[in-house]
């Protein structure tokens, strides 16, 4: 056997999404970082050893402008552009390259923490080591460094050092929780095993091992919904062990699971209600994907209220939209739904005290183990939120190293200085606007060659009539005031049309909550013409709009595939995603759904004036749609290349140049493409575009970046060494990834 001491500033145990984006954060902020994994592969339930699709606050769909950005937004477009087909070995490689582009990152696979070294009294307690065991390698290796970070998910490094946790469901009253049990229970959700089918193309039979489990003696074919043609992740309800414990009894869990994959597999192939005659069993887990197990205790507990009321915090460093989703405690045996599921009406904050223990003081976590309740974990467990959380602390454990502080003393005296340095690092948070006084943009004129006027897409794209069936909601931003729009409407009798306007409620809410204004227009029967509808608001700040159209039979609008920047369709209706699922339907998010006409836009046109997408929108902004798009748009691309251009009265010196370009986040790119987008890269995104410069003593343009194919939102170019003082800079357009303008979400210059 081999032993070794290795010295580090970050220590992550955990190389499943929250320990990668932990690491590759730290990392980019030049510290050395020990990234140790107990699997071969990275990427925890994601990986080709599990399977789970990577879900976060998308929430399939249900929610809006959500996808995360920062660096699983990095994986996601990567994964997007190299693994169409979702195949899960290809995700391997693209969390593994991300890893390994990465020279201040040491990664060790296949090496098992078990034993942590801590000391001091309770409260002042710190991690001094902890050390490792490399199987094939035989090696020991004892892991040292100033700050640790807990990414196993069952929180076993926590545990060893003496860290405070909770186990299980708490009581309802502990903290105001009405989803929670009146009395506290040790159960919890429990852990699944998935498999893939193949059609092989001719008649293959299944021959039961002894192992399987006939599901005619279970409840499994009369509440739950079994299909031939399904596989992968959509059989997430074969799930047990919440009565067991979750990492005790493991081994009796996965053992169940597979005799009931088996007994499943058996009753497709043989019972003679499938049609599966060519379909063979291609893969089974054989590592059950985890849903739950310690969560350490922080400074702050994150719980149920949290979520639905969508509370704001002055530490908020990632969000989360995934829906609170309870399991049964007997997985798939209940004779229940196989989830229940609420929602809140727009994706939620995670705050930064939830990230670290409240007992070791050098101690940060990310991912299953963070603070929460049982309830608020339901909707924080789920892997790009995970992977938010994960850049958050990274980063946390990089400035704490700076500002020579423990993250308690970074969230004392350092909480805003740390969420500045996350949006400069373009990390997925919500409601923090760029106040970071090293970008110079901030002090800078902002000018464009032009901007998107008109705000709706006219006729523009595949024109489509759409019937009048249900209220419709026109998702548009306003800034400074809404001041009309014109439908494009046939009716087939004189009717009236009645319009409303809704504001959101919170900025980052897009649905139709507080009514500001009604009207009604009458319609002369008649083809499709334009109709003016006199709708009017100002709101205090800029805000999105909900322009609900009622439904009235005999009346059609238009639909387009063409949907311009900060524009959505609603529709009131119903809608159901997986049957062997209870979602609450109290919720304003389930009611008015997008997935019926997502990409899609109702054709209208919006008066002049509005500077929702003015150049000024891409200084000093959110990064994402909070209240708004948050970028400039500029006029059509096809009328010449747009630009985008900061002055200074006086030369500024500059590191580098900024720019994160429109990825379109209300896509959902689930890794493994449950629901698949045809774009390889986001159209939305700008693919060739120039940055060029003045200096003080020159009066032509300098380029000092060109980029020809670009597929990322987040692009850093260095101002050359010695360039002396700038006194413009600009940003110039050539080409986008099909979208008609450019679109641009920050432009920031770095001092």
């Amino acid at each position: 056997m081999r032993s070794h001491t290795a010295d580090y500033d970050l220590v992550v145990v955990g190389g499943g999404l929250a320990g990668v984006a932990a690491a590759i954060a730290a990392a980019r902020l030049d510290r050395r970082v020990a990234l140790i994994n107990n699997r071969p592969v990275l990427g925890g339930n994601s990986s080709s050893e599990v399977r789970v699709w990577v879900c976060g606050a998308t929430a399939h769909g249900n929610q809006r402008w959500a996808r995360e950005n920062g660096i699983i937004g990095e994986l996601y477009l990567e994964n997007q552009y190299r693994n169409p087909d979702g195949n899960p070995i290809h995700w391997d490689d693209v969390v593994l390259d991300a890893v390994r582009a990465e020279p201040n990152i040491s990664l060790f696979l296949n090496t098992d923490v078990r034993e942590v070294a801590a000391s001091g009294p309770e409260g002042e307690r710190r991690i001094e080591s902890v050390t490792g065991w490399t199987m094939g390698a035989e090696t020991e290796t004892t892991f040292v460094a100033p700050v640790f970070l807990d990414g196993t998910g069952d929180g076993l490094v926590g545990h060893l050092a003496g860290a405070r946790a909770r186990l299980g469901k708490e009581a309802r009253e502990e903290f105001d929780e009405d989803w929670a049990p009146v009395e506290a229970e040790r159960t919890f959700l429990g852990s699944t095993l998935l498999f893939y089918t193949k059609d092989v193309g001719h008649p293959v039979r299944f021959v039961a091992p002894d192992s399987a489990r006939s599901i005619l003696d279970t409840p499994i074919p009369s509440s739950r919904i079994i299909r031939s043609g399904d596989s992968g992740a959509h059989y997430w309800w074969v799930e047990w062990g919440g009565e067991l414990d979750i990492v005790h009894d493991n081994e009796r869990i996965r053992d169940e699971l597979r005799s009931v994959i088996l007994g499943i597999w058996d009753h497709i192939k043989n019972s003679g209600e499938f049609d599966a005659d060519t379909l063979d069993l291609e893969w089974i887990g054989n590592v059950p994907g985890k849903r739950e197990y310690r969560r350490l205790v922080g400074d702050y507990t994150l719980h149920q209220r949290d979520v639905l009321e969508q509370t704001r915090f002055d530490d908020g460093v990632a969000f989360g939209g995934w829906s609170i989703d309870l399991h049964p405690k007997e997985g798939m045996y209940a004779t229940g739904a196989g989830a229940v599921q609420r929602f809140s009406n727009g994706v939620f904050e995670i705050p930064f005290r939830s990230l670290y223990s409240a007992d070791v003081e050098n101690l940060l976590m990310a991912g299953r183990d963070v603070s929460a309740t049982h309830i608020a974990f339901g909707a924080a467990r789920v892997m790009a939120t995970c992977a938010a959380m994960g850049e958050a602390a990274g980063t946390a454990a990089s400035l704490a190293l700076s500002r020579g502080t423990t993250p308690r003393g970074l969230y004392e005296q350092h909480r805003d200085e740390l969420r500045q340095l996350l949006l400069r690092q373009d990390a997925p948070l919500i409601g923090v606007a760029d106040a970071d006084p090293s970008d110079l943009a901030l002090r800078a004129a902002v000018s464009a060659s032009g901007v998107r006027a008109n705000l709706g897409p006219g006729e523009a794209g595949a024109v489509e009539p759409h019937p009048l069936a249900h209220d419709v909601g026109i998702v548009v931003p306003v800034h400074p005031r809404l001041d009309g729009i014109e439908l494009r409407v046939a009716a087939e009798a004189d009717t009236a049309l009645e319009v409303e306007v809704f504001s959101t409620g919170l900025p980052q809410n897009v649905v139709p909550e507080h009514l500001e204004q009604r009207v009604t227009v009458p319609l002369t029967a008649g083809p499709a013409s334009w109709v003016h509808v006199p709708v009017q608001w100002e709101p205090d700040a800029p805000a999105n709009a909900v322009v609900v159209v009622r439904a009235r039979e005999g009346v059609t609008l238009f639909t387009t595939d063409e949907l311009p920047p900060g524009i959505l369709t609603l529709v009131h209706t119903s809608d159901a995603d997986d049957q062997n699922v209870q979602v609450s339907l109290d919720e304003l998010l389930v009611q008015w759904p997008t997935k019926p006409l997502r990409g899609r836009s109702i054709v209208f046109r919006s008066a002049s004036g509005s500077q929702a997408l003015a150049a000024e929108r891409a200084v000093g902004g959110y990064h994402r749609p909070f209240g708004g798009p948050n970028l400039w748009a500029s006029e059509p691309v096809a009328q010449g290349e747009p630009w985008l251009r900061l002055d200074w009265t006086e030369a500024v010196t500059a590191r580098e140049i900024v720019l994160v370009f429109d990825d379109d986040p209300d896509v959902e790119l689930n890794t493994l493409h449950h629901h698949r987008d045809p774009h390889l890269v986001m159209p939305s995104l700008v693919r060739a575009y120039r940055v060029e410069v003045k200096t003080a003593d020159a009066a032509d343009w300098r380029v000092i970046a060109q980029v020809d194919d670009n597929r990322r939102r987040r692009r850093a170019h260095p101002v050359p060494v010695g360039l002396g003082g700038i006194r413009s800079a600009r940003l110039v357009v050539e080409a986008t990834n099909g979208a008609a303008e450019a679109r641009v979400v920050a432009f920031r210059v770095q001092e």
